[in-house]
């Protein structure tokens, strides 16, 4: 009888997914022989899907997310086995680190360089909220005492760190633009150019560089297949969903409507 880690090992291998789905299946294990609950680190989009397919996968095990806020990109997976009766605790902090914004302009990018010059790992790190002068980062209770201990800098620029209350964090509000286009085909360069608004040779270059994801993967060639529902991200540019694929038009061309998360 094939085993619920047999299956999703077998699922995942050779895809970007299969290490975390490996680590993955071993909290949902822990939660099953413990009758309690098992809690990950933080996860990307992809990621949370990978956990949802683990717990299908577990009699008895139910998963739950957390990000620290209302509509959070990067949550933790908390595995809960039937039989516990408490509330699973996902340890979840924020830190806030402010500098002087009349003297340095850092962004996202800045704030997770200097984390991660730290020795800090990308997965113990969740979403990073950047304002002028200040950025609130989403972590777990231990790493957020290391933080206020440790991260003086970012950059160039002194910073003052200390504990923050994840409750104070506004939902997450996203802006949206609709698109309709056409297209010639269903190819991911296609359909990723027409809704980051840029050419399809430079979609296709950006394919190369590993710059685009479909369904939080990279793409594997411009010709890649699209359908309704995916969903491209691209660093810096945001997130575009196929919402419908509408059919040909006159011309032969695919009409398809998007949602373009700015």
């Amino acid at each position: 009888m094939t085993t619920a880690r047999e299956k999703i090992t077998r699922f995942y291998r050779g895809t970007e997914g299969e290490e975390i789905a490996a680590r993955l299946v071993d909290l949902a294990e822990q939660a099953v022989r413990s009758r309690k609950f098992r809690a990950s680190d933080f996860l990307d989009p992809y990621g949370q899907e990978i956990a949802e397919t683990v717990a299908a996968n577990f009699d008895g095990v139910t998963v739950l997310f957390d990000g620290g806020y209302v509509g959070a990109e990067r949550q933790k997976a908390v595995f809960v086995h039937r039989d516990f009766g408490g509330a699973p605790s996902f340890d979840i902090a924020a830190v806030r680190a402010e500098w002087n914004a009349e003297f340095a302009h850092l962004t996202h990018r800045d704030i997770l360089g200097s984390l991660t010059g730290l020795g800090v790992e990308r997965d113990r790190i969740g979403d990073i909220l950047v304002s002028a002068g200040a950025a609130r980062a989403l972590t777990d209770w231990k790493m957020a005492d290391f933080l206020i201990a440790e991260w003086t800098t970012i950059g160039a620029a002194h910073v003052k760190v200390e504990m923050d209350d994840a409750a104070t964090i506004a939902p997450r509000e996203e802006r949206t633009k609709e698109i309709s286009a056409t297209v010639a085909s269903l190819r991911a360069d296609s359909v990723a150019a027409a809704g980051f608004g840029i050419s399809r040779s430079r979609a296709a270059s950006d394919i190369e560089s590993e710059k685009l994801k479909l369904n939080w993967q990279p793409v594997k060639n411009p010709s890649q297949a699209v359908k309704e529902g995916d969903v491209f991200s691209m660093r810096g540019r945001g997130r575009v969903e196929v919402v419908e694929v509408r059919g040909k038009t006159k011309k032969g061309r695919i009409g398809i409507s998007l949602r373009r998360y700015l």
